[in-house]
């Protein structure tokens, strides 16, 4: 009797930033959590990892520290260390988050240019040696307008040596195949409709996708869904998440930006994404990534995740897209030279 191959089926993910309030870890705050996590990262590691099999969560994205490379590094002696832990637990690497763009000082530098270019190359190879697929990278925030009234425009001028450098980061990425996924960051140069749409336009579509961030999108005043439909070939994950509508105002971007999102953003339901017709888009498109939840600093993150992966089982059922472990946007690795 021949056994038939089972059927893909959804796969829940998570952006591992939903573990970063310091109250889940009964700490005063973040710098006290970071600390924590530097000081006992195997402690960290257990806790996190445990606490995602509870919630039947299956796959999980890397963030900043104290949930980064360094740090799983840090626990478990390598990158395949760490792929053994999470095998041994039933789960998987998806993705991890890069920062070194978003943050960086100026990008027009040099020495920038290669530093972002070296930590690149290293965080790749950790993720594909412990089974990641892709490098998700935030761009740099918009500047505030002289005067304090509102933001200077994105225009090419702007954009131009950004996608000039993720183009030349992608290559380097590519070379470990990993896939280099631009994200919808609010704030940053890529943060409504428009902004996909150039920053699209600007980067190779061989090396460089999308990582659609919903509730980001919806902070902007644009449509995730119709976002979606214009970009459907180049994205690669989307970080599933739900926000209560337009960010009011044009508050001056700083160090506490970040902090002002969250109070925008809701528990996947609460909020104004539609996801049964997301869902709908990226199942018509033969979309076969896992479902990534991301729940910024979570106070009880796995209640959170739990109710988050129950409401869209409940909800969206059987249209939610299906995950293979091949995804179509998995890139071979490039051969030696």
């Amino acid at each position: 009797m021949t056994r038939q191959p089972t059927a893909p089926a959804p796969s829940f993910g998570v952006d591992l930033i939903t573990f970063f309030d310091p109250a889940y870890w009964g700490l005063a705050d973040r710098a006290a959590l970071a600390a924590y996590a530097a000081e006992q990262p195997a402690a960290f590691w257990h806790r996190v990892l445990d606490a995602l099999c509870r919630t039947g969560i299956q796959q999980l994205e890397l963030t900043f520290a104290p949930a980064d490379h360094r740090t799983a590094r840090a626990a478990f002696g390598s990158a395949r260390g760490f792929a053994d832990e999470l095998t041994a637990r039933g789960l998987a690497l998806a993705s991890g988050y890069f920062g070194d763009i978003e943050h960086a000082t100026d990008i027009t530098d040099v020495d920038v240019q290669k530093g972002i270019l070296a930590e690149a190359e290293r965080y790749a190879a950790f993720l594909a040696e412990a089974g990641g697929r892709h490098l998700v990278t935030g761009l740099p925030m918009r500047r505030n307008a002289p005067g304090g009234s509102g933001y200077e425009p994105v225009g090419l001028r702007a954009a131009e040596p950004v996608a000039d450098l993720v183009n030349r980061v992608a290559a380097v990425t590519a070379r470990h195949g990993v896939r280099m996924l631009l994200h919808t960051e609010s704030h940053s140069m890529m943060w409504n409709g428009r902004d996909v749409d150039l920053m699209m336009l600007l980067t190779d579509a061989f090396t460089v996708g999308l990582c659609l961030d919903t509730g980001h999108v919806v902070l902007s005043g644009s449509d995730p869904v119709a976002v979606a439909a214009r970009q459907l070939d180049r994205i690669g994950l989307v970080h599933w998440k739900d926000a209560s509508g337009p960010f009011r105002g044009t508050p001056r971007i700083d160090d506490g930006i970040f902090d002002r999102h969250r109070d925008h953003f809701r528990p996947i339901g609460d909020g104004a994404v539609d996801w049964p017709a997301l869902s709908a888009l990226l199942n018509r498109r033969g979309f076969q990534e896992c479902v990534l939840l991301e729940l910024d600093a979570a106070p009880d993150p796995e209640a959170a995740l739990t109710a988050a992966r129950r409401y869209l089982e409940s909800t969206v059922g059987a249209a939610l897209p299906a995950f293979a472990p091949q995804a179509p946007d998995r890139m071979p690795a490039s051969p030696p030279r």
